[in-house]
């Protein structure tokens, strides 16, 4: 196998552009305009803080934000903000903070919550398998919830929201992880989005949260220091030395999502195209490629399939592998196939694995699920 030629189809850390890769190459080496690694620039530097105003301000376009919502660029991962958001919002109130409950990873941010209040689970897919999501029919928010906390898109299930939920009355928190920049979304209508880099935005090592200045205004004043968000706000995202190299890749892909994209509009359309080749094969290929979501729900970053048996579907992801088709086991936590085709990875590279999986099916057509 030549390892040189591998696509990465992972669910993350993903692909970056290649444009990107080849400016991060250059930057190990010496940033031009500094004369040293990137890996040894000082977070207290000038250039550095012109990085974050820059960032911040590449997201501040892309997203259409008002100057009322505040960047920040932490670390921890969404992980550390399964803990921040509770210890901020939810912190001495009586009233339940709504969660829903769609996957593996909103499941994550269930026992974390638990500890700082109460909640209450509006919604949990865990009798189907979390193969489908909720109707709006079958949400009956509250008024009185301190927020309602949401994953856009489930990595691990495939699954993705393609609508906006809750009430305007009731701040919306949403961990926008894995689809983050990858399509328009009304980022205004949410009081806080949270999206570690490691999908479609960056390597890992950064976490996006973006907040409404207002959300903050009852927060605790005697949360740690590192979380607080009042304190990164004031520092710039440099409250403690921030991973200056993570930071500087995620700049270098909104620079790429502005000059050669050409905004999320022209992403999301990149991104619908690439989905659809996929589901178009799995729909037609006559019970041999099975999709694992509800066609209504299917996500447009994570393709998720099963074969006919267990046997066969070892084989497919043996050979892909050795065809250079990296990560495309599913998660350990449900097996199967995974496509993970997010911003980075190219449409021809979706080309690819169709061909690849075009033949897989031709050279095994007696096969195919009951």
């Amino acid at each position: 196998m030549n390892h040189r030629n591998n696509l990465n189809f992972s669910g993350g850390p993903g692909a970056l552009p290649e444009s990107v890769l080849l400016q991060t190459q250059q930057a190990v080496l010496e940033v031009p305009e500094v004369g040293l690694s990137i890996l040894g620039i000082s977070h207290r530097s000038d250039w550095f803080a012109a990085v974050i105003s820059e960032l911040e301000n590449n997201i501040r376009k892309l997203l259409g934000l008002p100057e009322s919502y505040h960047v920040l660029l932490l670390q921890g991962g969404a992980t550390q903000q399964f803990s921040m958001i509770p210890m901020t919002l939810l912190r001495g109130k009586t009233s339940p903070a709504e969660y829903l409950h769609t996957g593996y990873w909103s499941g994550k941010a269930l026992a974390e919550a638990r500890r700082e209040g109460p909640i209450r689970v509006l919604w949990s897919g865990e009798s189907s398998g979390f193969r489908r999501l909720p109707d709006d029919s079958e949400l009956a928010y509250s008024p009185n919830a301190p927020y309602l906390h949401y994953v856009s898109n489930e990595t691990v299930e495939g699954l993705q929201f393609h609508r906006l939920l809750g009430r305007d009355d009731v701040p919306r928190v949403c961990d926008m992880s894995s689809d983050f920049l990858s399509q328009p979304c009304a980022a205004e209508q949410f009081s806080l989005i949270y999206a570690h880099a490691q999908k479609n935005i960056g390597p890992a090592g950064v976490t996006v949260v973006l907040v409404r200045d207002e959300l903050l205004k009852d927060a605790p004043s005697d949360l740690p220091g590192y979380l607080n968000y009042r304190n990164h706000i004031d520092a710039h995202s440099n409250f403690n030395t921030p991973p200056v190299f993570a930071i500087y890749v995620v700049l270098l892909v909104t620079r790429w999502l502005i000059q050669e994209i050409g905004g999320l509009t022209h992403m999301a359309e990149i991104n619908r195209n690439k989905a659809e080749l996929l589901y178009r094969l799995l729909d037609s290929s006559d019970g041999f490629y099975r999709g694992r979501a509800e066609p209504k729900d299917r996500s447009l970053m994570n393709v998720t399939f099963n074969l006919p048996d267990a046997k066969i579907e070892q084989q497919f992801l043996d050979e892909s592998l050795a065809a250079g088709f990296s990560g495309l086991a599913g998660h350990r936590s449900i097996g199967g196939v995974r496509a993970s085709i997010y911003n980075g990875l190219s449409l021809p590279a979706v080309e690819k694995l169709l061909g690849f999986m075009q033949d897989f099916q031709r050279s095994h057509r007696a096969a195919k699920l009951p």
